[in-house]
């Protein structure tokens, strides 16, 4: 049976990682705010202006958690772990151009696959959960990501939140936006029933925060929202 990472890494082919920067900001409304505030509420758990190692899960297609984090702190260092390489092709080159090569590990695999090491101070999992299928499968990558943790570590966690057919204004609201960039009433559709097959988010934020307790976090601190998106801090418990 393949892996979570081999199955999630499947969907982020050459094709689909080219067009991953642009659509990334039109599907969610406050993209960058949400990196923004992410690294802000990562500093004031660890404390701003120390060091710190940050796991950052999912860190293809950019990494926007280590460019924007790295220059926020420059004490922090970072593991960017993602099993897609196309994905990974492109965060190598955005942390090249942010002069941060120096400060991060890059490791083409998932989370089972890193080599033991010292517990991280932190980790971030953003825009992933929702492309594991299956409870089962993303309560294993909770639980992996709980494993590489100190006590009482944050973990950003953000992605979608909501079953998409249970929130028809939601929806409809994410058609419009296609809508305010330009697409035709044709794309919209296309992409409307592309999102309804192509990705699994839990069903709701109380869904999410059974499976942090389950996978050993305590209960999330929601900070940010933008329609079915929601972004939360947990610490390992």
């Amino acid at each position: 049976m393949a892996s979570q990472a081999s199955v999630s890494a499947q969907k982020f082919d050459p094709a689909r990682a080219n067009e991953y920067l642009a659509q990334s900001r039109i599907a969610l409304a406050g993209y960058d705010a949400c990196h923004e505030l992410s690294a802000c509420m990562l500093a004031t758990v660890l404390g701003s202006g120390g060091t710190a190692r940050i796991l950052v899960a999912g860190a293809g297609g950019g990494a926007r958690e280590v460019v924007i984090a790295g220059a926020l702190e420059p004490g922090w260092r970072f593991t960017a772990a993602d099993p897609s390489e196309p994905m990974m092709e492109i965060s190598v080159e955005a942390v090249g151009r942010a002069g941060l090569a120096d400060r991060t590990h890059i490791h083409l695999g998932g989370i089972d696959d890193l080599p033991p090491g010292p517990l991280f101070d932190a980790a971030t999992l953003i825009g992933v959960l929702h492309h594991i299928p299956g409870e089962a499968a993303k309560l294993d990558l909770l639980h992996s990501l709980a494993s590489r943790l100190k006590p009482g570590a944050p973990l950003i966690l953000a992605g979608n939140r909501n079953a998409y057919a249970s929130q028809p204004v939601l929806l409809g609201a994410w058609g419009e936006r296609w809508r305010m960039q330009g697409a035709t009433p044709e794309e919209v559709q296309a992409k409307l029933g592309k999102i309804l097959q192509g990705a699994d988010p839990p069903a709701s934020e109380a869904a999410v925060a059974e499976l942090l307790a389950a996978a050993g976090f305590g209960a999330p601190l929601w900070f940010f929202s933008s329609l079915f998106w929601g972004a939360c801090l947990a610490r390992r418990t």
